[in-house]
């Protein structure tokens, strides 16, 4: 099959290509650097070769199979459109397509069998959620299907390499007393900054309605969410420190067990042995990792747990990746008409 990543010269894409070789790279018989006019021309490594970057233009005449998206909302707006309508299934990790009525919200471990109910025989756009929305997700669904989720009060802690490589100098620039151009207003080096996506007129930021939103669409409408997200001096992952609140009282022997036998969880909540999850050991994996289980004891019915996972891996790319492999077990490209 032949497929297009858009955006490859990015920090996403990058990170896609290399979960490409190790998940997919069987299946590929073309690979597609795609990129906005600036970075034509360039090359990437893709399975130990260099390969050139095409604008888009020239991938939409490719008709590929499968286009996965990293390169920001309006490339999204505009391109993945028009790769739909030459028959390719596109995969889009902005949130220009996320909350459209019509469009699949998919983490394959939740609800990934919407991808098996719908027609993509002549192409079509699923999106990817926002990072942080899919660990929090990961995190609640094996308990919500048993407790039933009411309300749920996230602070995140997310690193810098969410904002994108211009962040990630500037916290190396800064830690090594180098001038640089900034990605943020202030220095992160040392800091915390309460602010990740711009402020909206409600008071909250996008990144925290994001994951308002995004949560109701993959789980259930009827959850309250209400969020904090926070940009911290880290490159590894995201944290984030979740109360939930749910129908019902809950069994704390019973929570674990969910959780460390939910697909894509790992239990790391030893105490005794001061063992948590932290960005440094989920950096460059692929599952969410959930810790410091307790109940809040000033709420009834209410669970406080910490949630960590690679932004980069389950947070985009892997996510992206996963819903391909589902695709291809319903074997959606196999069926796929081109349209001439």
């Amino acid at each position: 099959m032949k497929v297009a990543v858009v955006g490859a010269t990015g920090m996403v894409g990058g990170v896609m290509l290399k979960v490409l070789e190790e998940r997919f790279s069987d299946r590929i018989d073309t690979l597609l650097p795609v990129a906005t006019a600036g970075s034509i021309g360039r090359t990437v490594r893709y399975n130990g070769k260099e390969i050139s970057v095409i604008g888009m233009e020239e991938a939409v005449k490719e008709r590929p199979d499968l286009a996965l998206f990293s390169a920001g909302g309006g490339t999204s707006l505009e391109w993945a459109p028009k790769f739909a309508d030459v028959g390719t299934i596109v995969i889009d990790n902005s949130s220009a397509w996320r909350m459209d009525a019509d469009k699949l919200l998919i983490v394959p471990e939740i609800n990934g069998k919407l991808l098996s109910s719908t027609d993509f025989s002549k192409g079509g756009i699923i999106a990817n959620p926002n990072c942080s929305t899919i660990q929090l997700v990961m995190a609640l669904a094996p308990l919500h299907a048993r407790y039933t989720v009411e309300r749920v009060v996230v602070s995140t802690y997310q690193s810098v390499t969410g904002t994108g490589m211009k962040a990630v100098k500037q916290l190396d620039d800064e830690r090594n007393g180098r001038e640089g151009e900034r990605a943020y207003p202030y220095p992160i080096n040392g800091n915390v900054l309460a602010r990740c996506d711009e402020f909206l007129d409600n008071g909250y930021t996008k990144e925290e309605m994001k994951l308002t939103w995004e949560t109701k669409k993959i789980l259930d409408p009827a959850i309250r969410v209400t969020a904090t997200a926070v940009r911290v001096p880290v490159t590894g992952g995201h944290s984030e420190a979740v109360n939930v609140q749910f129908a019902t009282d809950f069994d704390m022997t019973e929570v674990r067990r969910l959780l460390s036998q939910a697909p894509g969880v790992e239990l790391v909540d030893n105490p005794t042995m001061d063992a948590y999850p932290m960005p440094l050991h989920a950096n460059g994996k692929d599952a969410v990792f959930v810790g410091r289980l307790r109940r809040d004891e000033s709420q009834p019915n209410t669970l406080n747990m910490w949630v960590v996972a690679d932004n980069l891996r389950k947070g985009a790319a892997t996510n992206a990746v996963q819903i391909a492999e589902m695709l291809i077990a319903d074997r959606v490209f196999k069926t796929a008409a081109k349209v001439s």
